[in-house]
């Protein structure tokens, strides 16, 4: 018997549930079974999800193929229908161990009714990151907020966090197996605690992790919004070593009408604000963000605000998502631009994207950094710069390397 086989897409709560999803379908005896979990940020990942989907079913077509993930979530009546797919699960079933061993075509319940995180961090938990040094760890579900242009609320339901302790246990399991960096994850990272007794913040959780788990070697975080980001959480990007100088920021845009038009929580120069404070607390801080092109209502003046934001916040890394209207959302009913437009600017990004990231690895060049090896030859660094390598350092040792050169948007490493 085959082992079960996942096609994932989307976020690294996908990549996360992917593995917790694996291990209910092997106890529940899925060893055929290939299992597509969906995203639902844009119509083109929706798009691939059902060409996987296809072509699943055509070169494999005895299996048992199982579909869950947001857009599964969303929209399930349109994934039970297609002939190829023998299971639909939502995101709480999915990591449900009961679930797995039903047989129902349509197991997708009320996700907006959810008023706590599963049990998959405690009850089980035994991801198999097969072959990786890098851990990602769930700790938030779901978003109170509602942005113009998100259907993921829809798909995830309101915002739901892990006890800290539970976290706690579960970065030990983690770090016992040997995992040199945990990355903590949520769909809206920065409002973990607001529902749990005392409402702990993000960097409460993150103190808590360092202090308990001295064994953890790297703490990374997924995607911050900018406004929220805890006083515990800045001191510690300034004091404390093993929280990695690596920021992703949820920007979205960089003008100001904009923003509002998205009902985001943040100005221009509130981003600007965040990415200056990042610096000045952690000297060399790598800063990353989610940038939006094409916007409905988004004139070239606009654009230029945005695509000077690159530069005038010192972006490193980019995240460029051309729009793509979300049914049931605010923004699918506001004046659209022509997707010609949509794409052209989202190109404009990438390219502008492009350089940022090669000055930024320039500029690193003859400094020593502690690179995770995430297999022979290839890790990153912790500014989460991909640095190839020669020599025979195993897969999950953090491996103390000169930065040489620059090979595209890699670095080149040697023992320092």
């Amino acid at each position: 018997m085959a082992a079960p086989r996942i096609v994932t897409f989307g976020c690294r709560l996908n990549a996360f549930e992917s593995e917790v999803m694996r291990g209910h379908a092997v106890a529940a005896g899925l060893d055929d079974a290939i299992i597509v979990n969906t995203c639902a940020v844009t119509g083109e990942a929706e798009r691939q999800a059902r060409q996987a989907i296809r072509r699943a079913r055509r070169e494999n077509p005895k299996a048992t193929l199982i579909v869950t993930g947001c857009a599964a979530q969303i929209d399930p009546a349109r994934y039970a229908a297609m002939p190829e797919i023998d299971r639909v699960l939502g995101n709480a079933e999915k990591l449900d161990a009961a679930a797995w061993r039903g047989n129902a075509r349509l197991a997708v319940g009320d996700i907006m009714t959810l008023k706590q995180t599963a049990s998959h961090l405690v009850d089980g938990f035994d991801p198999n990151h097969a072959g990786r040094a890098r851990a990602f760890l769930e700790v938030q579900q779901g978003c109170d907020h509602r942005c113009t242009f998100c259907v993921i609320p829809l798909g995830r339901g309101n915002s739901r966090s892990v006890p800290a302790g539970d976290v706690v246990t579960a970065a030990r399991h983690l770090v016992a197996q040997g995992y040199g960096e945990i990355v903590l994850t949520g769909v809206d990272l920065t409002a973990y605690g607001g529902d749990l007794p005392g409402r702990p913040n993000l960097g409460s959780l993150c103190a808590r992790l360092l202090a308990l788990v001295p064994e953890l070697q790297r703490l990374r975080l997924s995607s911050l919004d900018p406004v929220e980001i805890d006083h515990t959480l800045w001191r510690l990007l300034a004091e404390e070593s093993r929280l990695m100088p690596h920021l992703h920021l949820s920007l979205q845009a960089g003008d100001d009408l904009i923003l509002k038009r998205m009902k985001r929580r943040h100005s221009r120069a509130d981003a600007l604000a965040a990415c200056a404070r990042a610096r000045n607390l952690r000297p060399g801080v790598a800063l990353g963000a989610d940038l939006i092109a094409g916007f409905p209502t988004e004139d070239e003046a606009m654009f230029a605000n945005t695509l000077a934001l690159v530069e005038d916040a010192g972006l490193d890394y980019l995240h460029v998502f051309p729009f793509s209207a979300r049914p049931r959302t605010p923004a699918a009913r506001m004046p659209a631009l022509p997707r010609a437009a949509v794409k052209e600017r989202a190109a404009r990004l990438r390219d502008a994207g492009t350089v940022a990231l090669r000055q930024a690895l320039a500029a690193r060049v003859g400094t020593v950094a502690s690179v995770l090896v995430e297999k022979p030859g290839f890790g990153r660094s912790e500014h989460y710069a991909s640095v190839a390598f020669a020599g025979d350092h195993q897969a999950g040792a953090i491996a103390r390397l000169r930065l040489t050169g620059v090979d595209g948007n890699r670095l080149q490493g040697a023992a320092a």
